[in-house]
């Protein structure tokens, strides 16, 4: 048996852009490495504030998240993602770019959780800042422009945490503005069967989201998993032979 090359690093196959940031990652963030039931690789975006992203659309830092994913693939990742779900702006680009799956935004779960609906129910969307995703977002991930939003912003600690590039954060009242901001998006749109979070730090609420609200809730987490899963498939053995490992990474 030979082994092939061509990498830098192996057994990472998802690589994940870092917006430029100092708030705190706890576990089920897509910037804290024991999120992941599989290794990852990071790239720190520099300048890539999560202002600049929301309030700007990224203005001006398109080549710098361009570069970033090229030395992510560089360094052996086979499909590349983002901390940011107001980053699918970049998803055409950064897929023609670098020329490997890219899966740059939470909210592009949209057109698949509303496939899975029944008649009558519809997606509804949490977000760090509602009143900022564009019908260009929409339109970066196959959505509906009336697809129902609310934010954080009338909150107390979450937005402003996320916004204000802040190094503390008092994570009951973040829970607490995201489980009223649910509550809220349910009350105006009771047509609403499922939620996906638009911000990718919004996954480690997501249990207590479908505690309270009892609908189905998909964030970062569910997605970049499911990514992983067509880059690299669970190995269940051929039939009718006993499992043997595979350790063979494509060139």
């Amino acid at each position: 048996m030979k082994g092939y090359g061509g990498k830098t690093v192996y057994g990472a196959r998802i690589g994940i852009l870092m917006l430029d940031t100092k708030w705190p990652r706890p576990p089920g963030d897509t910037g804290n490495a024991m999120t992941w039931p599989f290794p990852v690789l990071y790239k720190v975006v520099p300048g890539a504030s999560a202002r600049v992203v929301i309030h700007e659309q990224g203005k001006g830092l398109g080549p710098a998240f361009l570069k970033a994913a090229e030395e992510l693939v560089k360094d052996g990742a086979d499909g590349i993602t983002t901390t940011g779900g107001f980053l699918a702006i970049f998803q055409k680009q950064l897929a023609a770019h670098v020329n490997v799956p890219v899966a740059s935004s939470s909210l592009m779960q949209i057109p698949l959780v509303q496939a899975t609906l029944p008649p009558g129910k519809r997606v509804g969307v949490l977000s760090v800042q509602g009143n900022r995703i564009t019908p260009e977002h929409w339109d970066a991930v196959g959505a509906a422009h009336d697809t129902p939003v609310m934010g954080t912003e009338g909150g107390k600690e979450f937005t402003r945490v996320m916004l204000g590039d802040t190094i503390d954060m008092d994570y009951e009242q973040a829970e607490i503005d995201i489980l009223e901001a649910g509550e809220t998006l349910l009350k105006n749109n009771p047509d609403v069967g499922a939620i996906v979070c638009e911000n990718h730090n919004m996954a480690p609420y997501a249990a207590a989201l479908n505690a309270r609200l009892g609908v189905p809730i998909f964030t970062v987490y569910t997605f970049v998993c499911w990514f992983q899963a067509g880059l690299q498939p669970r190995y269940f053995g051929r039939p009718g032979v006993p499992s043997e490992g595979v350790w063979r990474e494509r060139s």
